[in-house]
């Protein structure tokens, strides 16, 4: 059986990167004041930075229905005899659900996969799917893997402003009353669901400092046991400056040694949400 893996932007990787891996990437829709724009097709991060920083009106959106199925059917009459389609998670976005809902008519030749991941940590889901797939996996047995292991990643987020992350309504009533707090910087924790309060700091510097805690714990409980080459630590944000995008990076690496900390900037649809100059770490468990 051959097996193609896809995702959407939104897991981290662009579509020339999947095209290079192997991976079919479809693009995620932003409004901005009411047009639609596509990530990387007409739309890049400094475009959308522009835009959060005029306070525009910005939402994502979905994909629209006929633009999955197109790319579904056209990888089926290709030649691959089925699909995974792994987007973000359920709880973050009914993308998810819309998705399954249209696989639904494919009798069982698309799997969409609801692993409860975003970003960094979607991507190394991607990955494993394609690593499955090459070595012989079929589709509904590499969603069988991926779901078993949902809840095995972390994410922690610093945002600079709450303002957009409350405008969308993805943030738990628990994260939102921080913003009433003058002068201190929200830490928040995405686990499968929606954005929540995680902790408070004053200031970026002491925020990064408790992300970089938060996982030293998590490797120590968690993920006590589970072989380093098991786990994957990850670094992204909004960063307008490539100077914080690197310090960034640089205090991750020295953290925790041994380990390949890559950083890939959040996608244009989730920066809709939290805004520029944000930045958070993530910790999951990947099979390959």
């Amino acid at each position: 059986m051959k097996t193609a893996v896809m995702t959407d932007t939104n897991s981290g990787i662009s579509i020339k990167e999947g095209q290079k891996n192997g991976i079919f990437v479809l693009p995620m829709p932003v409004m901005i004041d009411g047009k639609s724009y596509l990530e990387e097709v007409d739309l890049t991060h400094d475009m959308l930075y522009q835009a959060l920083n005029e306070d525009k009106e910005i939402t994502s959106s979905q994909p629209a229905p006929a633009s999955l199925t197109k790319r579904w059917d056209k990888l089926l009459e290709g030649g691959y005899d089925e699909i995974v389609y792994i987007p973000m998670t359920s709880g973050l976005s009914g993308s998810c659900a819309a998705a399954a809902a249209l696989a639904s008519e494919y009798d069982g030749r698309v799997c969409v996969v609801d692993n409860h991941r975003i970003s960094l940590t979607l991507q190394d889901s991607v990955y494993d799917a394609k690593y499955l797939a090459d070595n012989g996996l079929r589709a509904a047995q590499i969603k069988e893997h991926l779901e078993k292991n949902a809840y095995q990643n972390d994410i922690y987020i610093t945002l600079n402003s709450l303002k957009r992350i409350i405008r969308s309504g993805r943030i738990t009533a628990a994260g939102a009353a921080i913003a009433t707090i003058l002068g201190i910087k929200p830490i928040l924790k995405i686990q499968g669901g929606k954005l929540d309060a995680f902790a408070k700091a004053r200031g970026m510097r002491n925020c990064e400092t408790l992300m970089i805690e938060a996982v030293r714990k998590d490797l120590a409980g968690k993920y006590a046991g589970i072989p380093r080459s098991h786990l994957s630590i990850g670094t992204s944000g909004t960063f307008e400056k490539k100077a914080d995008e690197k310090a960034w990076v640089k205090k991750v690496k020295e953290a925790f040694p041994g380990f390949l900390v890559q950083y890939k900037p959040l996608s244009c649809s989730i920066a809709s949400h939290v805004g520029t100059n944000t930045q958070g770490i993530a910790i999951g468990y990947i099979e390959r």
